[in-house]
């Protein structure tokens, strides 16, 4: 997908009065076979695109990065990545093209939006960014299963 706008997330009475001291937006499983992209996250801005700054003012609460392999280039079943491992004892490296899981720190972001005024629930919003000669376009390469809000006291 391009872009990633889910449903908005309704927010613990705790968050939402600012009781936390971390929070953190976990992507599970993001697929790096293809494209090297930039993944920014957005709180609170639905009107993101490729030409949005990365600035706070415009919503922005991070990014994460992915170095894509940019697709299989080996024998037939060579970037087939086997579901589980058989042996919990088996430590050989993980198969190179093994879904990722990657952490965007969104402290900022979500207290400088609760600061601004009451929230009961965020909107997320993820670009999929390919570099260019001259600007950033948005493509179809980002894919995950799940993706979770987790806070610290």
């Amino acid at each position: 997908m391009e872009r990633f706008d889910p449903d908005p997330i309704p927010l613990p009475a705790a968050i939402a009065a600012g009781e936390f001291s971390a929070a953190q937006l976990v992507f599970y499983d993001v697929d790096h076979s293809g494209a090297s992209f930039t993944a920014p996250v957005f709180l609170d801005a639905s009107d993101v695109g490729a030409a949005t700054p990365l600035d706070p003012e415009a919503g922005f609460a991070g990014s994460f990065v992915i170095f894509g392999h940019g697709g299989c280039a080996g024998d037939l079943g060579h970037c087939d990545v086997p579901e589980k491992r058989k042996d919990p004892f088996d430590n050989r490296p993980l198969h190179p093209l093994t879904p990722q899981t990657k952490t965007v720190d969104i402290t900022r972001a979500l207290k400088r939006l609760l600061d601004a005024g009451p929230v009961e629930e965020l909107r997320v919003s993820v670009l999929a960014l390919l570099p260019g000669e001259e600007e950033a376009r948005l493509g179809d390469v980002l894919f995950f299963s799940a993706m979770r809000l987790l806070a610290f006291d």
